[in-house]
Formats: structure tokens, sequence, C-alpha cells
């Protein structure tokens, strides 16, 4: 059910065809993020405008609210949101990593209180599957730990207690229907990242993931860690790095052998008046733009772009009104899914990695305001 075909490769980048039950999936690709099953201000039919193919929900806000049950019982995430085509859930690692101060962590799993009401919660590797057969999602997650990554001492804790997790994981998950990754953690340190690399392709699962990267090292130990990763991974199972997604990330991600990506960057910045653009990242809200009767991007095909000036926008915004929100978000989603749609075209013909530095050097002024 679930086979990965490389179609063309350009030294590491590569391009390939995922098949799920909702679709194929052709890699490299980037998955907008819907936690709450909604990508926020879009609908699916907008969604579909801008060509995404993969959307992300998110699986601890999902049991805290409506609850997974719920939404098994409403046919599944797919019906719920009404979205046809394939998505992903995470495990709820992350988000408990990030409550630090109100959750609670042992060998067998985490104990942590919601950040909705303050009720008591617990996930385990067995109870984070459960949760996502419930929310029904092509591509599933093992429960994993992330870690400080300049902690690494307390790296190696967490990486061995992710391997044993993810066995639980696997040996836990009954739908066939759904693919199971694995995640490699180990902080940067080289080393652990290495020995995590080779113990979750030991398990076999249909696709493997790279996480704890994007939260809070830099860009160089980023690099150094996919790097060291994903020479160690099979070929023939896609590579996930959870959470990356500035448009250097995804470049510099491709060129070392990842596949798919996912970050709630690009409608976090259009709620903030940001705006990828040629130039660099645009304050929308910029008393410059009252006037400007250009597009925000002259080259992008989206609907924003094809239809609205600046001024207006500019206007959407300076009003309070929700459309702005909307209007930059399917722009700013596009902007990347354009992105990866010219990295496989540069793949397929063999030219992305002479042409990469270009386009490094062209979004590289989208990490900071214009």
């Amino acid at each position: 059910m679930f086979q990965f075909t490389v179609t063309a490769k350009n030294n590491r980048a590569r391009t390939g065809i995922f098949s799920t039950p909702h679709g194929d999936l052709v890699t490299p690709v980037f998955a907008p993020v819907g936690t709450q099953a909604t990508v926020k201000t879009l609908t699916p039919e907008h969604l579909k405008s801008i060509n995404a193919s993969l959307v992300l929900s998110n699986t601890y806000h999902l049991y805290l609210r409506p609850g997974d049950e719920l939404v098994r019982d409403m046919g599944g995430l797919h019906k719920f949101m009404q979205w046809p085509n394939p998505m992903l859930t995470d495990s709820g690692g992350f988000q408990v990593f990030s409550l630090a101060k109100t959750r609670k962590i042992d060998n067998d799993g985490v104990t942590f209180k919601s950040h909705i009401d303050g009720s008591t919660h617990r996930f385990t590797p067995e109870k984070s599957i459960a949760i996502q057969e419930n929310l029904g999602a092509d591509i599933i997650m093992a429960f994993d730990e992330c870690s400080d990554p300049n902690d690494t001492a307390y790296s190696k804790i967490a990486m061995d207690r992710t391997h044993r997790w993810a066995e639980r994981s696997v040996n836990a998950k009954v739908r066939a229907d759904q693919a199971l990754f694995g995640i490699v953690q180990g902080g940067v340190n080289p080393d652990l990242r290495a020995e995590s690399a080779e113990f979750i392709a030991s398990l076999n699962t249909p696709g493997i993931a790279i996480g704890g990267l994007s939260v809070g090292e830099t860009k160089e130990e980023m690099h150094t860690i996919l790097d060291v990763v994903t020479p160690l991974l099979p070929e023939d199972r896609p590579r996930y790095l959870m959470g990356v997604g500035t448009p250097e990330d995804l470049i510099n991600g491709v060129l070392r052998g990842v596949d798919i990506f996912d970050c709630v960057l690009p409608t976090r910045l259009a709620r903030h008046h940001s705006a990828f653009a040629p130039e660099g990242r645009l304050n929308m809200m910029n008393a410059t733009f009252a006037r400007d009767e250009r597009p925000i991007d002259e080259t992008c095909d989206c609907y924003a772009c094809t239809t609205f000036t600046r001024a207006y926008i500019r206007h959407l915004i300076v009003a309070k009104e929700l459309l702005a929100g909307s209007l930059l978000s399917i722009h700013n989603l596009r902007a990347l899914i354009r992105l990866m749609e010219e990295i496989r075209s540069n793949i397929k013909d063999g030219t992305f990695e002479t042409k990469a530095p270009i386009l490094l050097e062209r979004w590289g002024n989208n990490a900071k305001r214009a």
C-alpha cells in the first residue's frame, strides 16, 4: 500500500512518489500545517488552489479538543475537515516537550497538564498510536522525546527512550492503512544522531522522520546533522524533516536528501502581516505600500497576487479585516509550494545542484524583513 519510488536524483537531492490511500505524494513536498484540523484562515478549496498535496494535523491538540474519539466517530480527519488528499499527524511528542513546566517524563510515558484547562493527561507510545489511529491520517509518527539540542548528556537519555518508544509504537500499531514513521533524535551530537539513524532504520518503518531540529540550534549545526543522518537512511523510504520550513531550509534540506517538510511559518508570518517576496520578506503594514499598485509578487500565480494590489492588502491589515490573513496565507504557502515545484523540476533535469546557490541567494532575503 505504501511505496516510495525515487524517480530522479541530482547528487543527494531526489524526487519521487510516495503512494498513500488518499493519493500519491510527489516529493520533495512542503506540507501546510493544520494544527486543529484546519490550516488557519483557509478552506480546503484554498489549499487545492495553491496545489497543496499534504496537510499536517496535531495529535496533542486534537486529543484535547474535540477529542480523537469524536473525530473517529465523525469518519476520521479526512471527512471531518473535508480534505480528500494525504494527511500526516505528529505523535504529540514535540508539544509535550514544549510543556516543560507542567510535564513529567518517565520511561513509560509522559504526564502533562492541558494548556486549555489544566487537567492532567498521560501519553505513552501506545496511547499516541491509538489516538493517531482514531484520527486516521495516512502518515503517523512514533512517540518520541525531543530534547534540548545543546544538552548532550540528556540527549543520549532522550534518544535511548525514543528508541524504546519507537519499538513500542511499532508493536502497538494495528491499522494497515497508515504508514508509521520512526523518528531520529540525538540533539546536535553527530555520534548520537548516527546511532539513532541506524537504529530507527533497522525498524523498517515505511518512512523515517528527523526530529529535534529547528529547536534552537544554529543552521550550521542543522546542516551538519543532516549530512550525518541522511546518508545512513534507506534510499527506498521517504525522509521527513519535522517542523522546518523557511525557504532556505527547504533548499538546504533537499540538497541533503530530505523529501518531506512542514512548518507553521508561512501562516504565522501571514498573521503578523508578513509576505514572502523577491526583494525580501515584506511587512505589508508599512505605509510605503499605501499606494502601491503592484501585487505582492509579480511572478506569483496565487489568487492574492493575480487579483489584489499591495495597497489593498495593506488597507485590509490597517482596517483589521480577516481577509488580510487569508490572502497573505494563500500567498506565503503558494510561494513555498512553487519553490518545491521548481526544485522538483530542477532535480528532474539534473540542474538542481548547480541552481541551488542561485535559489539560496534569491530566497535568502526572506530570512529578514525587506
